[in-house]
């Protein structure tokens, strides 16, 4: 019993053991997670360090007339590490002389919050000993470049603690100016229009950098010589003129605003080359309320109703037993049955029964269109598909844009309703095409039968050094015969001298070539009698000597009451080539340009001799009032020319850099003993370390470029 009872109690007594030291390991866990949990994980995250990406600034996209249309631009996250050592020292004597003068300026600056607010979130951050305490997010360049001159903040990163972190963002400086087309580059978001199509170019080469974490995984950069370098995305170059784009934008614009309708295209080409001017896609805004770019409806494919039938009229007559005098009956009825298998209806009736083709192709007869694309293929229907094959209608045009419809032709087969699908065809349904494509097929024509591909960037370049330069492409250069094409060329004139655009076209003070077109629209929840049209206009002018070919397309509402191609898709045409002549065709591409003192002003600084042997060999006159024996002048303008001064370099003291070249700012710098870190290119707009302030040899200096 007595070895029982001392087995017994050696049994509690390691369980005791066991259960107190249990309850001490479980208070110590708690104390450690719950009372010096920030702490361990502090200093957990400040042990880690990792190589982190470095995001490359993206090219900017210009428009041909030199207009930045897509850039971008630094915005800055503001950090404050309260355990810098220059906030700590003295009892942080610094950081209280400077709160009150630093919490005036921040308020100042930023007008979200009062002194006193900012006082608070200064002190609780200094409380806290946060080493990455976020104050203020998205700070605009300018607003960055006051802030670095603020009190404590003028004093650099290790005494004052400020830390900025540089993140780009895409503007469009011409906001909804060709919005679709040019496209955004957003995070978390589909690109479109050309920032997609050459991302690849424009995004560049991410560089690498060392960073340590701290609290909540946040990354600080950690100086290392051995940082790889972004390299910058290339800028594009497009073809794109500003000025013919507001022209088509404010053309459309107005005539949108003034009618029943939901959508808008407007495309301007440069007839010689495929250059797109302008490319105009407004749609209407959800609920109504005016139009925005919201989709490149340039790039849609839709049934294009009467613009289809050049197409059919150079079929026609390439097959050789066709001439445009050949006389076609239309009948007075406004509608007729076609091969036995096809009821046609005319949108108007024909002035008279009996047309030439000319005037079947002028009048935009669907029933003498048809009859001619019946009796000329109804023995072969496929050879009609191999034309459209010619014309290439069976393809997209190959613009350099992502996302452009491919066209669908209905079958002719016999078995499956093919004859009623040729004569359909033949006056602009039963196939779907895009407004590109059929721009492109015009504009072949206004070329004398050179089709070219149209396309939208003209040249590729890094700081302002030609990487690549487009050529225009030559898709086919002959589509078919010189007196076929001549005699399409005087089908399309008769269009606005005696057919359906002769109203619009009647007071031009130059001939303009081209077709209308009328489509009733079945798309989505729309039949073809719900009433919804696609109204278009495509053609070039000067006639006599084209210059530019363009296409209007516009898409009614149900049962509207104008919906006509010559009452709303002509009218667009001929503003914007009333415009373009008056600035452009009329005066040989010139403008005329008033003599008067440049009003812009500027600054550059450099060494003497280099910024002289530039100003001469650009020849620009000014003024040197520097001194004889100044090493170092800037440049900047005077009333009637720019004048030359000393600018003064002391040894000890930071220099002015602003104005300066990199290889001019670097040489001062390094001369002077300091660690050059740079961001941008072009002239030197910011430095880190204010002008005139007292430096020692191995002081790190940030310089800005732009």
């Amino acid at each position: 019993m007595e070895i029982k009872r001392d087995i017994l109690w050696r049994v509690y007594l390691s369980y005791i053991a066991v259960a107190i030291v249990c309850v001490a390991i479980i208070s110590r866990a708690f104390y450690i997670q719950q009372v010096q949990g920030d702490m361990w994980r502090k200093m957990s995250d400040s042990l880690h360090v990792k190589i982190q990406d470095v995001a490359a600034d993206r090219g900017t996209i210009y428009s041909a007339d030199g207009q930045m249309l897509s850039t971008s631009v630094p915005q800055f996250d503001v950090f404050v590490d309260f355990a810098a050592d220059g906030l700590r020292e003295n009892n942080g004597k610094l950081f209280h002389d400077n709160l009150d003068s630093l919490s005036y300026s921040l308020a100042e600056l930023f007008g979200d919050k009062s002194e006193g607010e900012y006082k608070k979130i200064l002190r609780d951050g200094y409380k806290s000993k946060d080493r990455y305490f976020l104050l203020k997010r998205k700070v605009g360049y300018e607003d960055y470049k006051q802030l670095m001159h603020f009190p404590l903040v003028r004093l650099g990163k290790n005494k004052s603690g400020f830390i900025a972190v540089n993140h780009s963002i895409r503007l469009n400086p011409y906001q909804m100016l060709a919005y679709r087309t040019i496209g955004l580059d957003r995070e978390n978001a589909q690109k479109v229009g050309l920032e997609q199509s050459y991302d690849s170019v424009l995004q560049g080469t991410e560089g690498k950098r060392l960073v340590r974490l701290i609290a909540g995984g946040v990354a600080v950069p950690v100086e290392d010589d051995n940082r790889v370098e972004p390299q910058n995305g290339d800028d594009i170059i497009t073809t794109l003129d500003t000025r013919i784009q507001e022209i088509s934008e404010n053309a459309l614009q107005k005539m949108l605003d003034q009618s029943e309708c939901v959508y808008g295209t407007c495309v301007v080409m440069e007839t010689a080359t495929g250059k797109i001017k302008a490319i105009a896609n407004l749609g209407e805004k959800p609920g109504g309320g005016g139009f925005r770019e919201d989709y490149n409806y340039a790039l849609r494919s839709t049934e294009p109703g009467s613009t289809i039938k050049l197409v059919s009229l150079l079929a026609v007559l390439s097959e050789g037993k066709t001439s445009v005098n050949d006389l076609v009956d239309v009948g007075s009825k406004g509608y007729d049955m076609v091969g036995g298998v096809r009821n046609v209806n005319d949108a108007e009736r024909a002035p008279k029964p009996i047309l030439t083709v000319k005037e079947c192709f002028a009048h935009s007869s669907n029933v003498g269109m048809g009859k001619l694309v019946y009796n000329s293929f109804a023995s072969d229907p496929q050879k009609y598909i191999q034309y459209l094959h010619q014309y290439g209608m069976d393809k997209p045009s190959g613009i350099d844009l992502k996302g452009e419809d491919r066209p669908a032709i209905s079958s002719v087969k016999l078995n499956q309703g093919g004859m009623s699908n040729l004569i359909t065809m033949g006056f602009g349904y039963a196939l779907r095409v895009t407004p590109m494509q059929t721009l492109t097929l015009y504009n072949a024509i206004a070329n004398n039968g050179k089709m070219v591909k149209p396309y939208l960037v003209d040249k590729i370049v890094n700081d302002g050094v030609l990487i690549k330069q487009f050529e225009p492409t030559v898709i086919n250069p002959q589509i078919c015969k010189p007196e076929i094409v001549k005699a399409a060329q005087d089908c399309m004139l008769a269009v606005t001298t005696e057919g359906t655009a002769i109203k619009v076209f009647k007071d031009s003070r130059y001939p303009v070539a081209g077709k209308t077109g009328t489509a009733h629209v079945a798309d989505g929840k729309f039949g073809y009698d719900d009433g919804v049209y696609q109204a278009s206009f495509v053609g070039y002018f000067p006639a006599n000597k084209p210059q530019y070919t363009c296409i209007v397309v516009v898409k009614t509402k149900p049962y509207a009451a104008v919906h006509f191609g010559g009452q709303l898709a002509a009218p667009v045409f001929k503003e914007i080539a009333d415009r373009l002549y008056t600035l452009y065709v009329n005066d040989n591409m010139l403008f005329t340009q008033a003599t008067r003192n440049d009003s812009i002003n500027y600054f550059y600084t450099g060494f003497k001799p280099d910024v002289k042997q530039f100003m001469n060999a650009v020849s620009v006159p000014y003024k040197d009032s520097s001194l004889k024996n100044a090493d170092w002048i800037s440049v900047s303008k005077g009333s009637n020319s720019a004048v030359a001064k000393t600018d003064s370099i002391y040894s000890n003291a930071m220099p002015l850099l602003a104005g300066l070249t990199l290889k001019d700012a670097v040489y001062l710098c390094e001369n002077m003993g300091l660690k050059v870190s740079v961001k941008g290119r072009g002239k030197v707009v910011a430095q880190s370390l204010m002008a005139g302030q007292q430096v020692n040899k191995g002081q790190g200096v940030n310089i800005v470029l732009n």
